[in-house]
């Protein structure tokens, strides 16, 4: 994977920067439309601007896309506020852990699995596939990380193929 001037991956075609914080970058996404929309709708831009650090399993917007049709439409609705911000938070974990400490951390636990708890209090798992990065949602659901390693100045982004839904 190449690298740009900042030691980040561009993601969504965009320059990603690690002196700046989670919510100016993932902006200028282009395939993160729909979370900022949705991070904008629940009320958390404030909290993931802050001192951090997060580490924060980023779904593209064809993970929005692939969920039921007219689910997204309805969590973005204001009545649905405290549904959208479980859904979001439980893609967020306190700290920041790279890429290489969670293939590290689920490649020395007994089940394969590191156990993470999301600010949400929902859990996700991580497991290594190969050389891939899984993370799982309570149900049993995988997202593949498929940009790992996007240094922010408050944590780091990993862009998941999968929109993580807490129980």
């Amino acid at each position: 994977m190449r690298l740009n001037a900042y030691g980040n991956p561009n993601v969504g075609g965009a320059t990603m920067f690690a002196d700046k914080n989670i919510i100016e970058n993932a902006v200028n996404s282009a395939d993160h439309t729909t979370l900022v929309a949705a991070v904008k709708a629940a009320g958390l831009v404030d909290a993931l601007m802050g001192e951090g650090p997060f580490t924060v399993f980023a779904p593209v917007n064809a993970a929005f896309d692939a969920l039921p049709d007219g689910t997204v439409e309805t969590l973005l609705k204001p009545e649905n506020k405290d549904t959208l911000t479980k859904v979001l938070t439980a893609h967020v974990v306190a700290g920041k852990l790279s890429g290489a400490d969670l293939m590290k951390m689920a490649k020395r636990s007994q089940d394969g699995f590191v156990h993470l708890d999301t600010l949400s209090g929902d859990a996700l798992s991580a497991q290594v596939r190969g050389n891939t990065l899984f993370v799982y949602d309570e149900s049993g659901n995988a997202g593949k990380i498929t940009i790992a390693d996007v240094n922010q100045s408050n944590g780091v982004i990993h862009v998941v193929d999968s929109v993580l839904v807490p129980k």
